[in-house]
Order: C-alpha cells, then sequence, then structure tokens
C-alpha cells in the first residue's frame, strides 16, 4: 500500500498542505510545534476517523478556522482508494472513492495505516485501558465484525451500567441485558484472543531483531477465561454488581500484559526497553496486516529516535521491510547520511506548510 498524495487544511496547524510522498522511506524534518507531528494525525484521521491525541475532534480546529478538511489518495494492490473527510460545526463526512458513507465500518480498512508515537510507551507502562484501545483500533481495521461487535456490546454495556446505577436496581431487568452482553462479548474475546495470539510471535521476533538478546512476550490477561461462560460470570456477579453499581467483568476489563527477558516490563523494563516493546508491537502488526491483507500498510514513526541509543535506531530501520512507506518524522536538520536507511526523500514543515526538498 502506497500514499500517494495526501491534501489537508484546517486541520490543526497544517495550511493548504499537498504531500506526495516517495514509495520508499519520507523524512519530515521541522522544529517543534511546525506541524510534524500533525502531519501524522491527519493522516491517520483520514484512515481511521480518529486522533491519537483527542476525542474532542473540535481540538482538530485550526485557530479560527470553523472547518477542516483531509483528502488521502492510496495505491492498493488492486486499485487505488481516495478517503475525504470533511468537518464542519461539529458533523464530519466521510467519502470513500466520492460516495458519502453513513457508517465508521465502510471506512475502516480502505486504507491501512500503522502510527507509532512517543505516546504508544503507554501500550507497555500506561493503563489497561490504552491496551484495550490498541486491540480495538487494530482489530477493527483488520476485521469488520469485530468493530460490529465492539459498538453492540459498548452500547449494551452503557444500557446495563445506567440501569445499575439507578436507586434501586432490579435483578431481573440487569439480567435481560445478560444475553446480549454475552453474546457479543464473546466475539471480543475470541477476537483479541486470536490477535495476541498471532501477534506475540511477531513481536518478540521484532523484539530481537531490535533490541538484540533480550526477548519479549505479549500475553492477553481477560478478565473471564477462555473455559469460564461469560453469560454465567455476568449471573455470578450479579448482586455483586447491584452492590457496586457497575459491571465488573467482561472484555471492557481485558488486559495486555508485555514482559521483557520474563519480566513485566511495565515495571522493571528501562525507557529504551519499553520504547522497543512498543516499536516490536508495530513491527508485528505490519507483518500482520500483511499476512492478511497481501500488502504492508503505511508506517508513520513519530519522533522514533528519542530514548534509543544508536545501535537499536539502526536495527529498527534494517527491521523495517524494504517494500513499506514509511513516514517518519525528526527535528535533526542534517542527520548522518543513511540514518534512516536508502531510498529517502526530505520534507520540511514549517509554521503548518510543507516542502519537499531537493
Amino acid at each position: 500500500m502506497r500514499l500517494l498524495r495526501f491534501e489537508c487544511d484546517g486541520f490543526r496547524g497544517l495550511r493548504e498542505v499537498v504531500f506526495e510522498p516517495g514509495t520508499g522511506r519520507n523524512i519530515i524534518r521541522g522544529g517543534n510545534a511546525q506541524g510534524k507531528t500533525t502531519l501524522l494525525e491527519a493522516v491517520l484521521f483520514a484512515a481511521t476517523s480518529k486522533s491519537h491525541r483527542t476525542t474532542t475532534e473540535a481540538d482538530l480546529l485550526g485557530h479560527e478556522a470553523t472547518s477542516f478538511r483531509v483528502h488521502a489518495l492510496a495505491q492498493r494492490n488492486d486499485r487505488d482508494v481516495a478517503i475525504e473527510a470533511n468537518w464542519f460545526r461539529g458533523a464530519k463526512r466521510f467519502k470513500v472513492n466520492g460516495v458519502a458513507q453513513a457508517r465508521l465500518s465502510e471506512i475502516l480498512g480502505r486504507i491501512h495505516v500503522v502510527l507509532f508515537s512517543p505516546e504508544d510507551v503507554n501500550l507497555v507502562k500506561g493503563s489497561a485501558s490504552q491496551r484495550r484501545r490498541f486491540l480495538d483500533m487494530e482489530l477493527s481495521q483488520l476485521h469488520p465484525g469485530y468493530l460490529t461487535a465492539l459498538q453492540q456490546y459498548r452500547l449494551v454495556l452503557r444500557q446495563r451500567n445506567e440501569l445499575l446505577r439507578m436507586p434501586r436496581p432490579d435483578a431481573d431487568l440487569v439480567a435481560a441485558w445478560d444475553d446480549q452482553l454475552a453474546r457479543h462479548g464473546r466475539l471480543l474475546i475470541r477476537g483479541r484472543r486470536n490477535f495476541i495470539h498471532q501477534i506475540s510471535a511477531l513481536a518478540s521476533e521484532a523484539y530481537r531483531a531490535v533490541a538484540g538478546e533480550e526477548e519479549l512476550a505479549v500475553a492477553y490477561r481477560p478478565s473471564v477465561r477462555e473455559e469460564d461462560d461469560l453469560r454465567e460470570v455476568l449471573a455470578r456477579e450479579r448482586a455483586n454488581d447491584i452492590r457496586r453499581r457497575f459491571t465488573q467483568r467482561g472484555p471492557h476489563r481485558d488486559d495486555v500484559e508485555l514482559l521483557v527477558a520474563e519480566h513485566p516490563a511495565r515495571t522493571h523494563a528501562s525507557q529504551g526497553q519499553q520504547k522497543t516493546a512498543a516499536l516490536a508491537l508495530k513491527l508485528a502488526e505490519l507483518a500482520l496486516v500483511n499476512a492478511r491483507i497481501g500488502e504492508y500498510p503505511v508506517f508513520m514513526l513519530d519522533e522514533v529516535l528519542a530514548e534509543l541509543d544508536r545501535d537499536r535506531a539502526a536495527r529498527l530501520f534494517e527491521a523495517i521491510p524494504g517494500a513499506v512507506q514509511c513516514l517518519i518524522t525528526t527535528t535533526e536538520v542534517r542527520p548522518e547520511p543513511g540514518r534512516f536507511g536508502p531510498d529517502t526523500a526530505d520534507f520540511l514543515i514549517e509554521r503548518g506548510r510543507l516542502e519537499a526538498l531537493e
């Protein structure tokens, strides 16, 4: 998969951006607060309708702007795909190849991207909710049925929890939601379990390639064990849920654990090891998407060199398959030749305006 052309205006500080990246590694240079990260964020929004930095879409508006527009044209193995997003006064509209789309499921998976940002270290050391968000985003892009189950599970969970928060919750009414919650929840658990099973070996291999001899393991820590029936667990916990006023068991309480050299990376790994573990997850995702759809996604790396020593940085760029198109941001004005590998194209961004460098 290749991003052929990207246009953007009004998205945070970006101004009339036209970006035509090369097929290999594209280096986007610029100082702090010039728009490097925002450019990657805008590409991510076009591909997924989501930002990795905020859940409030009004935050994406530029200063004094009332709307923004992003347009991405990508080349896939069998066709070109164009996605356009327009946001105006709280409403967003998406088009795929010029046709308006009513559902998010019609957008996800059209253009595959994988983003690594400095915040992704929180996949290792942050909260369980951040790791669940990672699972949900990646699985939703790969499996449309997962997204549908996730949306339905969240809807039922919200309704069940609203009932539990009432002054005198009726146990029979609470039980009425259990069948639906269990049905959708089982699909999430199965999807997550399979995803972690597939990505664990790939992440371990990627970690060794970047870190050297250390070992990484990725383990799924479900709230409900595989051998237990979710509906029976909900029934068993119902009285306690009524007392505590929220649903305590289910995939909304799942977690993922990363282990470096058999120790929890969250508490025992150095910052460099934690960042390498997060990068290994992203490299594993590249391989998994390629195995699933027959082509690599666009790989976006934001300030990836920070907290990586020279050897790990060199091994990282060696570990990225040559067929992957990369968008890489850096504050380095003149990095040493070959630092990012061969076949690079250079761009400079200043005050939200992008230009290609010779």
